[in-house]
């Protein structure tokens, strides 16, 4: 299944300018959700960090990959309307910066999934390669 900008919008709150994700390429609901990014050069973060050298800071890097894992399980019809929180994050590596004109391959595989939390296993690619990969947890509220 895919579902475009709108079409997220529709399932997690996220908006401009802290929507990370453009489209979602493969969903399979409570399990598994592929989505891509295509960073900007006119980010906004690209401001401060840094002008010298535009650098995709790490942080949001990961929040890309928890807005694609929140589609995931947000697109459960159980629990449609409701937010997917930050419960923790583990074992977060960088491999390689991101910068304007990668496009970001977000894999979230969701591995443990109950009624008010869950985790998942997150990588983050650009040209097939690995630049992220962390185990994220996560609170419905």
């Amino acid at each position: 299944m895919k579902l475009t900008r709108e079409q997220i919008q529709e399932i997690i709150p996220h908006r401009e300018p802290f929507l990370l994700i453009d489209e979602v390429t493969e969903l399979e609901p409570g399990k598994r959700v592929v989505a891509t990014r295509t960073v900007d050069a006119g980010e906004y973060y690209f401001a401060g960090h840094f002008p010298q050298e535009k650098v995709m800071p790490g942080v949001l890097i990961i929040e890309a990959l928890a807005q694609a894992g929140a589609v995931g399980v947000l697109s459960l019809p159980e629990n449609k309307g409701r937010i997917a929180y930050f419960g923790g994050i583990k074992d977060a590596k960088f491999r390689d910066k991101v910068v304007p004109g990668d496009v970001l391959t977000l894999e979230v595989e969701i591995d443990n999934l109950r009624s008010r939390a869950g985790t998942g296993v997150c990588t983050a690619k650009k040209g097939g390669k690995v630049c992220c990969s962390a185990r994220i947890t996560f609170m419905l509220g």
